[in-house]
């Protein structure tokens, strides 16, 4: 559901914790995201429907464009995760399906792959829970992965989401096979 102008919640420049700042995208973010892409492809291309192809640099760039326009519109709201000791862009998340009516959001993410088993995904998803409920007013929160991806499923444990729901062959993976999608949850009455 799309916002009238005069609706959108007003948002901050940036979602701080301990260790790191997400940030929505911007113009020149493209060559630090595609240099992640390039790097975590092989992990990228198992698990997310996007990255059926390398991108090249200009294409990262026009992604960062787009994605920052949906974050003014908040159509999304695209957040790329930034380390704070030195600026290293580490990968992204934001919320997309997004039901302003009542408000419900879904929580997506990926990391670089030489950044995972740091605890820094399961650190960005609190703060953008935290902030999604104290600061939007979620009433719900939603993280969905292939059931294979035990990595992502066990960020959204540690971030104290539930398994709600299994969806049998639900999606198709990058390679044509059926997938099936676990649904975490988190409701605002669960406490941040």
């Amino acid at each position: 559901m799309y916002l009238e102008s005069s609706s959108v919640p007003p948002m901050p420049d940036y979602i701080d914790s301990d260790r790191l700042v997400l940030r929505p995208p911007r113009m020149g973010d493209g060559a630090m995201i595609n240099e992640a892409i390039r790097e975590s492809f092989p992990e990228l291309s198992r698990w997310m429907p996007w990255a059926r192809h390398m991108p090249s640099i200009p294409e990262s760039e026009t992604f960062a464009r787009e994605a920052a326009a949906r974050f003014r519109t908040r159509e999304e709201l695209p957040l790329l995760i930034i380390r704070k000791k030195d600026g290293l862009y580490l990968g992204s998340t934001g919320m997309h399906n997004i039901n302003w009516e009542v408000p419900r959001f879904e929580i997506g993410y990926w990391i670089r792959t030489s950044m995972s088993g740091h605890g820094y995904m399961t650190e960005a998803v609190k703060a953008l829970t935290a902030f999604t409920f104290e600061t939007l007013n979620a009433v719900r929160m939603e993280i969905r992965c292939d059931s294979r991806n035990e990595r992502s499923a066990a960020v959204a444990r540690r971030a104290g989401y539930t398994l709600e729901a299994k969806l049998k062959w639900e999606g198709r993976d990058n390679d044509g096979g059926l997938r099936d999608t676990l649904i975490f949850c988190k409701l605002r009455d669960d406490g941040v």
